[in-house]
């Protein structure tokens, strides 16, 4: 449990708290660059603060105050110029830096000293990214889903109505899968009356993920470089078939969780952005890999889409991971009181999560830079999962089982898309042909040579 103190540290995000300050020393994922090829114009709401992000004429991403200065009018109705965002009302020109540059009715030519907000903009594998802190911006970090080559991508994009660390702290409890992915994910089916439909096959996730509860001896968490990392450990004197440990998603500090293996026919980065105390930017970036041998179906861009979590009816979706997932994070309220809570053993991990946020909230209340700020222009790719990618070179690699985490996730062609968000994904299509594609590739390499 915190005290109700220390969950103010680390829950709210408003410009001058804690946890909002630190969040600034980070580059904020804020949108699919694709949004912009709709709607060159579109409100953000990122840390707390009302912003409108748009591309001008030039190609030029900015981010700035969204309320013009001369009568208030709100700029997401605002006309991209070729250096800037005019206001619709009179026409009154802002920059990416937030000033007013033109006032084309005033007979005044003056410079304002008022300014709007204005934050930079840096697009790196389909996502806008933006900073918020003091300048100068530190170099953004080239985490390697983002640039990894010869893959099929898409971002799915919810917005979650409770507080970011709720969402966050899904990723640091590595048992949570056995029910609400397991046990949960069968009831949902078995309400629907989808049970045997869903389940015919004994590759679904739901038999994996069962098994997980099965022998568990203990619950281990420990930091990394750019994060930490965290995982069930398996006895046989537990009942378990096997003394092991089952490695689980990867935390990669501040936001973001990695699963599956960088690399893999299917790895994804979930990254809980706050929007401000009550409400989650949530992005599933999702990275589709082929090995060499294979080439990946061409994406002339990134494809975003919004996984719904409820139906028609209004009802919640919940035949799919990441939708048993939220609805788990927004049952918990709008921000947790976590001073009311019991933890057990299977917490350990999320204790960790805790104490290395308010570590790093320290370092910049003392002025220090936190964890993964990468000073300096550029980066080289970063593993976040702090392991090797997937040796795809090796002679062996397709009998290797630890290649692929959860084997269900490379046979998306085979029907077994439907148990993810991916599913609703305007690139499923490409994805399942990748897929295929790998499988045969499969098939061959494992055929005996010809005499």
């Amino acid at each position: 449990m915190l005290s109700k103190e220390a969950n103010e540290r680390l829950t709210r995000v408003g410009p001058g708290t804690p946890c909002g300050e630190l969040m600034r020393r980070y580059w904020i994922p804020v949108a699919p660059s694709a949004q912009l090829l709709e709607n060159p114009v579109r409100p953000v709401r990122v840390l707390g603060e009302d912003l409108v992000l748009y591309k001008d004429r030039s190609g030029n991403f900015g981010l700035i105050g969204n309320r013009c200065l001369h009568r208030l009018v709100d700029m997401q109705f605002g006309i991209p110029d070729v250096n800037g965002l005019r206001c619709p009302y009179h026409g009154w020109l802002y920059d990416a830096d937030g000033r007013c540059a033109e006032r084309p009715l005033e007979s005044n030519k003056s410079e304002l000293r008022q300014k709007l907000k204005g934050y930079p903009v840096r697009e790196m594998g389909g996502l806008l990214f933006a900073w918020m802190g003091p300048l100068p911006a530190p170099a953004l970090p080239r985490w390697d889903l983002f640039v990894w080559p010869n893959s099929v991508r898409q971002i799915g994009v919810n917005i979650i109505n409770c507080n970011w660390l709720q969402c966050q702290e899904n990723t640091g409890d590595p048992a949570h899968s056995v029910w609400a992915h397991g046990h949960f994910f069968e009831y949902a089916l078995e309400r629907s009356g989808k049970l045997e439909e869903r389940m015919s096959s004994g590759d679904h996730t739901i038999h994996t993920r069962k098994k997980w509860g099965v022998g568990i001896d203990d619950i281990y968490a420990a930091p990394t470089k750019y994060g930490f990392e965290k995982g069930i450990g398996y006895s046989r004197a537990q009942g378990a078939e096997k003394d092991e440990n089952h490695r689980h998603s990867t935390v990669i500090f501040p936001f973001y969780t990695q699963t599956g293996k960088t690399g893999s026919p299917r790895s994804e980065f979930q990254i809980r952005v706050p929007m401000d105390d009550t409400h989650t930017y949530h992005i599933c970036y999702q990275v589709y890999a082929a090995p060499p041998g294979v080439e990946a179906p061409k994406q002339d861009y990134v494809p975003w889409y919004e996984p719904p979590t409820h139906d028609a009816q209004g009802r919640p979706i919940l035949d799919y991971v990441l939708a048993q997932d939220a609805i788990m994070w927004v049952a918990q309220g709008d921000i947790v009181d976590r001073s009311q809570e019991i933890l057990g053993r299977t917490d350990i991990p999320i204790v960790l999560l805790r104490r290395q946020l308010e570590e790093q909230i320290k370092l910049v209340e003392q002025g220090q830079a936190p964890m993964n700020y990468f000073e300096g222009e550029t980066t080289p790719t970063l593993y976040g999962s702090c392991e090797e990618p997937v040796d795809w070179m090796a002679e062996d690699w397709f009998r290797r089982k630890h290649v692929f985490s959860q084997a269900y996730r490379k046979m998306y062609h085979k029907g077994f898309a439907l148990d993810d968000a991916d599913r609703y994904g305007p690139a499923i299509e490409l994805v399942k042909d990748l897929h295929r594609r790998i499988e045969e590739f499969e098939i061959a390499a494992r055929a005996p040579a010809s005499p």
